[in-house]
């Protein structure tokens, strides 16, 4: 048996969809079958009900999927062990979080809460979305960071992780600009003109919510493909150097739109953008996995400060409607 076998289950698992587990772990749908096959063929049973659409577990599946995130937790483990990186402190919180959030987002929330809770000791794992989701199947963290769309969303069993939505991030359109702030390129563009467009890779989440938000255009946009990569802050460079038009999350640009170094390509319009939910998601804690105490009262500070959050705005809507009555 290969450990990749046990991946390709678990993701799927999560997924319930063949093409998208076989997408995310960047192989083809029949050789994801395959190797799915081959893992079935080497326990003896069926995982995978094939009489039933959409994709779902056997009894056993079920059963395996358990059995299998805690071998993928003891193979990393065992393999840091080996390498001398022994698991971080138990005062130490493990934060699986993608590239983009990793530059934009954490930084200024590691301060905000430390504002409040205190001093903590954190180790960052920079990885794209898939790889930060399954770093917290197979245990290799104590939470995830993560987007969210209803269209493109992360995949957990809720029975098992515990979530928190932390903000909102929004994609658009940037150009270089100049020093009165008009955008070298503007949307939508011409037939005969087309912008140069730099562009994200399919396999990337950003990529992928481009995709899904172009696919809603009513109006037509005119793009020809300059550049490609999985990495906003490259795309950011390149538009910069005023290579083209690129979607990047709002957080990422702040200080260039101020400086007057990018402005939106967008006309000032909703047409040709989309907003994400940021997330944070841990393990539920149980008798067998009772997790880190550090990490237990960093999510109860959390879901305080939420509910707080939720109550400044319950009364801040109430005094809205108050004044529309006056």
């Amino acid at each position: 048996m290969e450990s990749k076998w046990l991946e390709d289950f678990v993701s799927l698992a999560e997924t319930r969809s063949f093409s998208r587990s076989a997408e995310l772990r960047h192989v083809t749908q029949p050789a994801f079958s395959r190797r799915i096959q081959s893992l079935e063929a080497w326990l003896g049973t069926d995982l995978i009900d094939r009489t039933s659409y959409p994709t779902r577990l056997t009894a056993a599946g079920e059963v395996f999927y358990e059995q299998a995130v805690e071998m993928l937790g003891q193979i990393n483990n065992t393999r840091a062990l080996l390498r001398g990186k022994r698991p971080t402190a138990q005062t130490t919180v493990d934060f699986a979080v993608p590239h983009t959030l990793s530059l934009t987002y954490m930084p200024k929330w590691l301060s905000s809460l430390e504002s409040g809770f205190g001093s903590i000791n954190t180790r960052l794992i920079a990885l794209n979305v898939h790889d930060a989701v399954m770093t917290i199947v197979e245990g290799g963290c104590d939470l995830l960071l993560c987007y969210h769309h209803p269209r493109q969303p992360v995949q957990l069993d809720a029975s098992r992780y515990d979530m928190l939505t932390m903000g909102t991030e929004t994609l658009r359109p940037y150009s270089r600009c100049d020093r009165n702030g008009k955008p070298d390129y503007v949307f939508p563009g011409g037939s005969r003109a087309p912008l140069p467009f730099l562009s994200y890779t399919s396999n990337a989440y950003l990529g992928r919510m481009v995709e899904l938000m172009m696919a809603d255009i009513k109006r037509p946009l005119h793009l020809e493909k300059h550049y490609e990569t999985d990495m906003s802050e490259s795309l950011k460079m390149m538009a910069l150097e005023g290579h083209g038009v690129a979607f990047l999350p709002e957080s990422s640009v702040v200080r260039e739109v101020r400086n007057r170094q990018l402005a939106r390509a967008d006309g000032a319009t909703a047409d040709w953008e989309v907003e994400m939910e940021i997330r944070l998601y841990r393990e539920r804690p149980t008798a067998q996995r009772a997790g880190k105490a550090i990490v237990a009262r960093l999510w109860e500070y959390l879901v305080d400060q939420d509910q707080v959050r939720h109550e400044r705005q319950k009364a801040s809507a109430r005094g809205r409607a108050g004044d529309k009555r006056e």
